[in-house]
């Protein structure tokens, strides 16, 4: 080989290696961007994917994992004869929903109540109960059998407790879980909740995963 040659041959493979570089530079600086920092709530190591979901909202239609898609969710497990825990719970998401209004449309967190009690929570009864607190939440119900198993992929716990006159309440997990628009789990936040730092909570989250898109 000529030394012409051999010199362009050199130019060429020193041009890949520096443009190889900026890429694998540009994507270990994506890949390693440093968590956000949540005051309160946990973020999973990873998105974990809920996969199929048969549930009924408060209208009555169905309620899968694609009614999660396309949007940000704050989701949590309650019933609707709950004494304390869940209206308490409810009245802090909308607050929470008010100090979020700020941001665009889209990137706004709609709210979810899942039923444990799906023998007394129709879908009528949740629809009167979560609108109470703001008309824009939703419910969902479903089977007894379709509700543990969604229990079950949120990693919630709940039982039946059998109450004096033969009536039941029910215990159950209180966390608030953070669902993003691929109707995956995102962070965790435990009880007791505060508006102002669920919000935090979330726009930390919500600007941590747009910039890793």
């Amino acid at each position: 080989m000529s030394r012409p040659a051999r010199t362009l041959g050199t130019g060429v493979v020193l041009i890949v290696a520096f443009v190889l570089g900026l890429f694998a530079a540009r994507h270990w600086s994506a890949g390693s961007a440093p968590a956000p920092a949540l005051t309160h709530a946990t973020l999973y190591p990873s998105p974990q994917a809920l996969g199929e979901l048969e549930l009924t909202d408060q209208d009555g239609r169905p309620f899968t994992t694609d009614a999660l898609r396309g949007h940000w969710w704050l989701v949590f497990f309650g019933f609707t004869q709950c004494p304390d825990v869940c209206p308490t719970t409810l009245a802090t998401l909308a607050r929470t929903r008010a100090q979020l209004t700020d941001l665009p449309a889209n990137l706004q967190p709609r709210v979810l109540l899942i039923s444990v009690d799906p023998e007394r929570d129709t879908p009528e009864r949740l629809a009167a109960y979560v609108r109470y607190f703001d008309p824009q939440f939703s419910g969902a119900t479903g089977s007894l059998q379709a509700v543990a198993a969604t229990a079950k992929r949120f990693g919630v716990p709940y039982a039946k407790v059998a109450s004096a006159g033969g009536g039941y309440t029910l215990d159950h997990g209180a966390g608030v879980f953070f669902v993003d628009p691929q109707a995956a789990i995102q962070a965790y936040s435990s009880a007791p909740h505060d508006a102002t730092v669920l919000a935090t909570d979330y726009r930390a989250l919500v600007s941590f995963r747009n910039s890793r898109t």
